[in-house]
């Protein structure tokens, strides 16, 4: 069971699908992309992976040792984002080969399904009454939105209560719907603070990244002077990228993503780490399904995790479907807002590998918007 083979399929919206074969046959599939760099991954990609080549796909930790330690620069979204989508693929031929799912190679499963939440609201969110209304017809008991349009650091507070508004129409239009709030990183923190008390009325299930997580000391500030739960996570990297976060505090729930933070094995390992600190974790997956797959498993092993995002319906997915490039979709198709147990063998999905190939004939040039303030200077998306 040696890895014998590794391609990458660049597919639209803007994902980066990887199939490893191994030289007795199986197939295994990851997802390591990190969002507007589709290209400069699969370069990383290349270069981890033809050290792979020989390489025993069922020795994972082995493999994810060999492709972050020998390199001598380590971490970043780029390395880790290859690195994750190759450890991925390992799992999944690992858990076809003994014809179970990931999550019975980790420990087994702790819970039998596992409730996802819906995306409202688009990149500047509007109309959010009536997405809120859309989500519950849809059986889902949890939404969240993009907080806020672009601001400036020190901004005007009509802004401010712009947000508010928005959030106070979903409550009126769908009283006991959950709502998270994403601030996105893009809300300093002066304004951030300000707009944190503004919301605390609306009992939010969290806010998401007030600041981004290179000002984490702020994180404490906002703990001790609020009691809505504080997310954040999705760009730090490894275990070693949460130990700094979770020993300070300050974060309520982290949300390490499984296509950029080392992988599956990864995630698991940080999630335990944040279980000692009595800390929640809500993966964070607005991709595609191998990606989403990959969550799950986690999930489905995982007792502090709570809710899993999920990209049915997102923003970015304008026009396709993550259903669409699997060939069981029905493992995706909620019931009650939550997603029950994969039980496939390895990831549990099974990829419609003519799709794929078909679709990355005609690929993506995808790439994060560049947002600028009034005044001309850039702006955090």
């Amino acid at each position: 069971m040696k890895i014998a083979k590794i391609e990458l399929f660049k597919v639209p919206p803007r994902w980066l699908f990887l199939k490893m074969t191994t030289d007795d046959g199986l197939v295994g599939w990851g997802e390591p992309v990190c969002e507007g760099k589709a290209d400069t991954v699969a370069a990383a990609v290349k270069e981890l992976g033809e050290a792979l080549i020989g390489h025993s796909a069922a020795d994972v930790e082995d493999a994810f040792q060999q492709m972050y330690r020998t390199g001598f620069y380590r971490g970043g979204p780029i390395l880790t984002s290859a690195l994750s989508g190759i450890e991925q693929a390992m799992w999944d031929i690992k858990g076809k080969a003994l014809g179970v799912p990931v999550y019975e190679l980790l420990g087994g499963k702790c819970r039998d399904r596992i409730e996802v939440y819906r995306w409202i609201g688009g990149d500047h969110p509007r109309d959010t009454g009536r997405a809120a209304q859309e989500a519950a017809a849809q059986g889902y008991h949890a939404v969240k939105m993009n907080g806020t349009d672009e601001l400036r650091w020190i901004d005007t507070y009509d802004k401010l209560e712009a947000t508010v508004e928005r959030v106070a129409a979903i409550r009126e239009a769908v009283p006991d719907m959950r709502i998270a709030v994403d601030f996105h990183g893009r809300v300093h923190k002066t304004m951030a603070k300000q707009l944190i008390h503004m919301l605390e009325p609306y009992h939010l299930m969290f806010i998401e990244e007030p600041v981004l997580c290179e000002n984490e000391e702020e994180f404490l500030e906002f703990a001790r002077t609020c009691h809505t739960p504080i997310a954040t996570g999705e760009r730090n990297f490894t275990r070693w990228g949460f130990k700094r976060m979770l020993t300070r505090g300050g974060v309520d729930i982290i949300q390490p993503d499984v296509s950029h933070c080392g992988g599956i094995l990864e995630t698991r390992k940080i999630a335990a780490m944040a279980e000692c600190f009595d800390t929640a974790v809500a993966l964070h997956c607005p991709l595609g399904p191998i990606a989403l797959a990959a969550c799950l498993q986690v999930d489905f092993c995982t007792p502090n995790a709570f809710i899993q995002e999920q990209s049915a319906g997102i923003h970015y997915n304008d026009g396709y479907d993550l259903l669409n490039y699997i060939s069981n979709p029905e493992v995706f198709r909620y019931q009650d807002g939550m997603c029950s147990l994969l039980t496939g063998p390895g990831l549990g999905i099974e990829v419609n590998e003519a799709y794929v190939r078909r679709m990355a004939e005609q690929g993506h040039d995808w790439h994060n918007p560049i947002w600028r303030d009034g005044d001309g200077v850039i702006a955090e998306w």
